[in-house]
């Protein structure tokens, strides 16, 4: 009895690193067409009547054991309601696509990868201890 309560050794936590750019692959069944699709971090991006937003993507370290993971939200556009609109909220791996997989009869949507746009390499995105600039698309500030 003594042997079964002996303390397991603790289980070391994953490292995961933080990457801008979720690389998906969509299924479009009734059309048998397969797309990649790549979602920046925080966007939106429609797979046909499907929004899918990326809210984060991680990835271990090359050191590490092989693993991908992204939080996504895909919703149906079809729908107004709100209740009914939302198919899948969650983490999906890219080693296990069917652990937590969109259910839906006429589309399918798995994890690939993450990716960093500047590079398209596995190197982690990183807090820069410069001031990021703005991106050309956001608008100047009004003058008063």
């Amino acid at each position: 009895m003594a042997s079964c309560l002996w303390p397991l050794a603790p289980h070391a936590e994953r490292q995961f690193d933080n990457y801008d750019i979720a690389v998906l692959q969509g299924l479009d069944k009734m059309n048998a067409r397969v797309q990649r699709l790549e979602i920046p971090v925080g966007k939106e991006l429609k797979f046909g009547p499907l929004s899918i937003t990326a809210q984060t993507c991680r990835k271990t370290p090359p050191e590490e054991t092989p693993e991908t993971a992204a939080y996504l939200e895909i919703r149906d556009t079809r729908f107004h309601d709100p209740s009914v609109q939302t198919l899948f909220k969650g983490w999906m791996f890219a080693s296990s696509p069917a652990l937590s997989a969109l259910e839906h009869p006429n589309y399918d949507v798995w994890v690939l990868d993450c990716k960093n746009p500047e590079t398209k390499e596995r190197s982690p995105s990183k807090p820069s201890s410069s001031p990021k600039k703005a991106s050309p698309s956001k608008a100047a500030p009004k003058e008063e």
